[in-house]
C-alpha cells in the first residue's frame, strides 16, 4: 500500500503530495513522521492507493506520531476545497489541530493518585508496617479514609519513599489517569425561562425546517441566545453535535458559563487566548466524541466534530470572522461547506446583519427570521446625540460633552454602571474639521482620504489617488484640523479625574493580553466591583450586566470617516450594538452619542433601531456605484523583505491581470500601488485591487487565484482577498 503524505513545511514549491510505503497499516488523516531529503519531517497521510507512478524512490514512513487520526475525512475535504481558494494545502491542515500538537510539544496530562487497597483492613494493614515508621501509618489511615489522594500531594506532605514502601507492599496501588485542563469560565446559574412568542416562532421555524441558511435578525436583547441553545438542544436529541461561534474572545467567558449550565461537560470552547495544554484537551474531547458542542471564536468552525447538525455564528455581521493573516479565509464560507457536508443547518445571527447577507435573505436564497422586541419586553434605550462642535463653540474641549458628564454623575449617585465606548479600529486616521465636522472624501470612490503623516499626503485606499494634506478646512476656513484619534487611557484618566471615587476598569488590545484577563476584567464588572468599564469594540457586542444602565459613546465619527466602503454600515452596527448593552434587565437604559456631524443619515436611522430603513438606503447606494454585494472587489496582497521586489512581483501581476481584462468581460477596474501601510513586521507590501461583476466570480475567479499562485518565489508572497476587511 501507498501512502500520499503532505509535509508539514509551508512553501509553495513542495506543498504538494509526495508518495511513501509503509511496512504498516496507516489510516487517512494519520500524522506521520517520514524522511524528506536529508532530514526527518512530520507530514499529514491525506489518502492511499494500490500503486504508484511517481518516478523517485519511494521511501518508508518511519512511524505513525498518534494513536488515532487526528483530521478527520470531512476536514480533508474541507482542506481541498480550500486549496481552490489561493491557500497552501499544509496551511489549511495546520488549521485543524492545535499548534503545539505538531512538534510533539503538547500531551496528554497524566496524574497518579493513589488509593487503599481493600484487600486490606486498617488493622491488617497497620500490622505490615514497623510501629517507628510514623510516615507510612499516617498514610494508610488517611488513605482507608479518603479512599483515594493525588500521589504529588501525599509525597509532598509525607514523604517519597514512605508512599514508594507502601505500593511495594501492596497496601496502596497507584493509578494514573488523564486529567483534562478545563478552561475557565464565568459561573452561570441555570435560568428557568419563559419563552416569548418570537422565540418559540424562531425555534419551531428552524427545528422543522429543512437544512440550509437561516438568518435571525432580532434586536439586541431579543432572547437569541435562548433560540441558539433550544436547537442545540434538539440536535443533540437526534444524536448530532454542533458548532457555536462568537465574535470576540472576550465573550467566551460569559458564553461558556451559560452554555456549561446548561450542556455541561458536553461543552468544549476553543480559541487562541487558551493554554496550549487547554487547547489540546478541549479540541481532544471533541476528537474522541467526549463532547458534542463546541463553542468559540472563529477558529472553532476548523472543531473536529462529527456528524454536525447545527452550526451558529452570531454576530455574523461582525469583521473578526474574516481571517486577515495566513492563511485567510471566511469563517461563514467554511460554515456553509461544513453545512453542506453534513446537511445540516447554518444559523446567521444579528442585530445588525451585514448588507451582504442581509442581501441574501431578501432575495430569498436564506430563510428570514425576525425578531422585534426585547424578551424583557422592555423598550430599547433611547439615544440621544450630542453634537460636538457646539460644545467645542461652549469653550468644552475636552472628551466629554456636558450632556454625558451629567449622565455618568447621575448614574454613579443611583449606584449604577456605565460603559464608555471608543469607536477606534485600525491604523489609519482621518482629518476632521472641528468646526464643522467636514471630512476629505474621495472623490472616485465616495471614501474617506486617510492621512499619511510621513509625506503628508490624504490617500484614497481603494483607487490610489493622492492629495496634498490640506491645512485648513475648505468648507470653513477653520484651520483647527484634528486627526480623528483619541485613546482608552486618556479616557480613563478622564473618568477619574471627573469623579475620583469611582471605580473603573479598562478593556482593550493592551488590557487584554494576558490568559485570563478577558475572565477577569469581565467578572469583576459583573460582579459589580467597578463602575465604569471603558473599552473599544470588544465591549460593544454580547455582553449582559443588569446593572449597566448609561452607555457613553465616545465619538461616533471614528468608524464613519474610515477610508472603507462600509464604513457607513460599520458605524451602524457599533451604534446599535453598543446601545444594546444598556437596559437588558429591568432598569431602563440611555444612551449618549457624541458626534461632529448629527445630521448624518446613519445617526437618523441609528436612533430609530430601524434597519431595514437603513438597509434600503445602503443597499441602493451600493448599486449606484456598484459595491459589494453588486461587484467583488479583489486585493492582491504582494509581501516581500525588498521593497524592489515587492514593487516587481505587483508589476507581473499587474500586466498579467491587464490581459485577463483585455480576453474576458466581467473585470472593471485595475489598479496597482502601494499599500497604506507600506512596510509591515520587516515585509514590503504593494496592492493589485480589481473590482469584478459579481456574476462572473464563479468563472473569474480560478484564472485569477492561478495568476496570483503564479507571483509567488522564494523572495515574493501573494496573497488573494476578496472583499477584504482592511485595505491596510
Amino acid at each position: 500500500m501507498f501512502y500520499e503524505v503532505i509535509v508539514d513545511i509551508s512553501n509553495t514549491e513542495i506543498d504538494k503530495v509526495f508518495d511513501y510505503h509503509a511496512p504498516f497499516d496507516v489510516e487517512v488523516g494519520t500524522r506521520v513522521l517520514v524522511p524528506f531529503g536529508r532530514r526527518q519531517v512530520e507530514g499529514f497521510v491525506v489518502g492511499k492507493k494500490e500503486s504508484t507512478d511517481c518516478k523517485y524512490e519511494v521511501k518508508d514512513i518511519i512511524s505513525k506520531l498518534d494513536e488515532y487520526p487526528v483530521i478527520m475525512p470531512e476536514m480533508l475535504d474541507l482542506a481541498r476545497y480550500m486549496v481552490t481558494k489561493n491557500l497552501r494545502f499544509i496551511d489549511c491542515l495546520r488549521l485543524f489541530v492545535p499548534a503545539k500538537l505538531r512538534g510533539g510539544r503538547v500531551k496528554v496530562l497524566k496524574k497518579n493518585y493513589l488509593c487503599f487497597n481493600t484487600d486490606y483492613t486498617l488493622e491488617s494493614a497497620l500490622k505490615e508496617v514497623k510501629t517507628s515508621a510514623k510516615a507510612q501509618r499516617a498514610i494508610i489511615i488517611r488513605l482507608q479514609s479518603s479512599g483515594m489522594e493525588g500521589e504529588t500531594e501525599i509525597n509532598n506532605e509525607y514523604s517519597p519513599s514512605a508512599v514508594k514502601a507502601l505500593i511495594e507492599k501492596g497496601i496502596l496501588i497507584r493509578i494514573t489517569q488523564e486529567e483534562n485542563r478545563t478552561p475557565d469560565s464565568m459561573v452561570k446559574e441555570l435560568k428557568k425561562v419563559t419563552l416569548t412568542d418570537e422565540q418559540r416562532s424562531a425555534i419551531d421555524a428552524v427545528n422543522s425546517g429543512d437544512p440550509g441558511v437561516y438568518l435571525i435578525h432580532g434586536v439586541t436583547g431579543s432572547g437569541k441566545t435562548e433560540i441558539y441553545m433550544n436547537v442545540i438542544e434538539w440536535a443533540l436529541k437526534a444524536g448530532k453535535t454542533a458548532i457555536m461561534l462568537v465574535p470576540e474572545i472576550s465573550l467566551t467567558p460569559q458564553m461558556h458559563g451559560i452554555f456549561r449550565a446548561r450542556f455541561g461537560d458536553m461543552v468544549s470552547v476553543l480559541h487562541s487566548g487558551l493554554s496550549d495544554g487547554e487547547r489540546y484537551d478541549e479540541w481532544r474531547r471533541l476528537l474522541l466524541g467526549q463532547a458534542k458542542v463546541a463553542l468559540g471564536a472563529r477558529s472553532a468552525i476548523f472543531a473536529p466534530l462529527k456528524n454536525v447538525g447545527v452550526i451558529i455564528i452570531d454576530e455574523e455581521h461582525d469583521g473578526s470572522y474574516v481571517s486577515e493573516s495566513n492563511p485567510r479565509y471566511f469563517t461563514s464560507e467554511v460554515a456553509e461547506y461544513r453545512a453542506k457536508y453534513n446537511n445540516a443547518k447554518l444559523i446567521l445571527g444579528s442585530a445588525t446583519p451585514a448588507l451582504e447577507t442581509y442581501h441574501k435573505a431578501d432575495k430569498g436564497e436564506y430563510k428570514l427570521i425576525t425578531l422585534r422586541n426585547r424578551a424583557n419586553k422592555k423598550e430599547m434605550p433611547q439615544i440621544e446625540t450630542v453634537d460636538m462642535r457646539e460644545e467645542i463653540k461652549m469653550g468644552n474641549t475636552g472628551v466629554f460633552s456636558a450632556p454625558l458628564l451629567a449622565a455618568l454623575e447621575e448614574t454613579l449617585k443611583e449606584g449604577n454602571q456605565a460603559m464608555l465606548f471608543l469607536n477606534r479600529r485600525g491604523y489609519a486616521s482621518f482629518v476632521r474639521c472641528r468646526q464643522c465636522g467636514f471630512v476629505p472624501r474621495c472623490p472616485s470612490c465616495d471614501v474617506s482620504l486617510t492621512y499619511h503623516q510621513e509625506d503628508n499626503t490624504l490617500r484614497c485606499h481603494y483607487c490610489g489617488a493622492k492629495y496634498r494634506a490640506i491645512q485648513s478646512c475648505p468648507k470653513c476656513g477653520y484651520t483647527d484640523l484634528k486627526e480623528g484619534k483619541t485613546g482608552t487611557e486618556r479616557v480613563v484618566d478622564e473618568v477619574k479625574r471627573m469623579f475620583p471615587e469611582a471605580r473603573v476598569l479598562r478593556m482593550d488590545n493592551d488590557t487584554t493580553k494576558t490568559k485570563d484577563s478577558y475572565l477577569e476584567i469581565l467578572s469583576e464588572f459583573g460582579k459589580g466591583n467597578a463602575d465604569v468599564l471603558v473599552g473599544t469594540q470588544m465591549i460593544a457586542k454580547g455582553h449582559d450586566f443588569k446593572n449597566v444602565t448609561l452607555v457613553g459613546i465616545i465619538d461616533a465619527d471614528l468608524s464613519l470617516y474610515y477610508s472603507d466602503y462600509r464604513s457607513s454600515e460599520r458605524t451602524f452596527q457599533l451604534i446599535t450594538q453598543v446601545a444594546g448593552r444598556a437596559g437588558r434587565e429591568q432598569k431602563a437604559g440611555r444612551v449618549i452619542m457624541q458626534t461632529y456631524n448629527p445630521r448624518h443619515y446613519v445617526y437618523s436611522f441609528a436612533k430609530q433601531y430601524d434597519y431595514e430603513g437603513f438597509y434600503s438606503k445602503e443597499i441602493n447606494s451600493r448599486e449606484l456605484t456598484k459595491y459589494p454585494p453588486f461587484t467583488k472587489i479583489v486585493r492582491l496582497l504582494v509581501l516581500a523583505q525588498e521593497a524592489e521586489d515587492a514593487r516587481r512581483g505587483a508589476e507581473m501581476l499587474t500586466a498579467k491581470l491587464a490581459t485577463l481584462k483585455t480576453k474576458v468581460k466581467g473585470i472593471r477596474n485595475l489598479q496597482k500601488m502601494t499599500a497604506p501601510i507600506k512596510r509591515l513586521r520587516n515585509f514590503y507590501r504593494y496592492q493589485v485591487v480589481l473590482w469584478i461583476d459579481t456574476d462572473m466570480e464563479e468563472e473569474l475567479m480560478p484564472t485569477i487565484y492561478q495568476i496570483a499562485n503564479g507571483g509567488n518565489t522564494d523572495k515574493v508572497s501573494v496573497f488573494c482577498e476578496i472583499n477584504p476587511q482592511q485595505m491596510l
